[in-house]
């Protein structure tokens, strides 16, 4: 598989980036097209014994942060993600992943690639820890503002993803909301609940905020206000817990010696709960495959962010959801 990285996008680019790179290239299945200033690649790259299955596309514009997606997309088209979207559309890679400017990345994909038909909005999709296994979120930040038609459309795209990616037979789908009865939540919860009950899911109704977290649900819909706001405070809450523990074995010196036989459950505690483990979220509902990645992202968080869009592109989530829509 052959996959077009945005070397320009995220807060370490192209340092981290192309490291990423060079470690998923360790992967014989995986080819990597770098999309970039070449010379800022070259520096990086050096003599890397990986360096053989990896090549260099020239792109001699960067989107950054702080740019307009639309007017960016427009304006800038020879920057590196504008050509990874070029590479997928030509048929010369099968998927781009990108640190950059997400709703760029957003805009790319759907105007070069278009929607898959029957999806009216893509979602973005994120995978968080359970203690029973993993739960997939949608929408994480693609849309603010959602009808009931579209959380039943992230619905169908989240229970493929589940089944096909995570490998979670018969998904189980529920809404997120603020309370689990029937008839809890806004209008626009209301009618998603009836749709979802009708639909071809396992539907399992309204999910609280503090059930996403045990299991009740494979499959979580929220708009993108709401699931982007989730992730956010996950994510603080697991930087808060991890800096109060390293606080309290400084204060107390004499609980480093118990510490240290828990060493096991805490390596994999925080190996389910970092967020460079999954490496990105894909974007569902576009006609391709693309994985957004955090834009401060390590080395390790791009190398499989890559090896995610490889897992997107041999499992054909894009045409999966395609047959279930139809």
């Amino acid at each position: 598989m052959t996959i077009a990285v945005d070397a320009m996008g995220g807060d370490h680019a192209p340092g981290e980036i192309v490291r990423g790179a060079l470690l998923a290239a360790e992967d014989p299945q995986i080819r990597i097209l770098l999309v970039g200033r070449e010379d800022a690649i070259r520096a990086v790259m050096g003599h890397s014994r990986h360096a053989g299955s990896v090549e260099t596309v020239c792109a001699s514009e960067v989107i950054e942060m702080h740019d307009s997606p639309a007017q960016a997309v427009r304006r800038k088209k020879d920057a590196s993600l504008v050509v990874c979207g070029d590479l997928v559309r030509a048929g010369r890679a099968d998927a781009m992943v990108s640190a950059g400017n997400t709703g760029a990345a957003m805009a790319v994909a759907l105007t070069k690639w278009g929607r898959i038909c029957g999806i009216d909005r893509p979602a973005i999709v994120t995978v968080l820890p359970t203690v029973k296994g993993r739960v997939v979120v949608l929408d994480a930040g693609a849309n603010v503002d959602c009808s009931a038609q579209n959380l039943l459309q992230f619905g169908l795209m989240g229970s493929v993803y589940s089944e096909s990616v995570i490998g979670v037979a018969e998904p189980r789908v529920g809404i997120l909301s603020n309370g689990e009865e029937v008839g809890k939540g806004n209008e626009q919860i209301r009618a998603a609940y009836a749709l979802l009950s009708e639909s071809s899911v396992k539907f399992v109704g309204n999910v609280e905020g503090r059930e996403l977290f045990h299991g009740r649900a494979d499959v979580v819909v929220c708009d993108g206000f709401v699931g982007n706001v989730v992730i956010k405070v996950g994510e603080g809450v697991v930087e808060l817990l991890k800096g109060m523990v390293t606080h309290e074995l400084q204060v107390k010196p004499w609980l480093k010696l118990p510490a240290a036989l828990l060493a096991p459950v805490v390596r994999e505690i925080r190996r389910r709960t970092d967020y460079s483990e999954t490496g990105g979220a894909p974007l569902l509902g576009v006609d391709g495959v693309c994985i957004i990645s955090h834009g401060r992202s390590s080395a390790r968080a791009i190398a499989n962010a890559i090896r995610a869009a490889g897992e997107a592109v041999k499992h054909g989530i894009v045409e999966q959801i395609g047959r279930r829509l139809s």
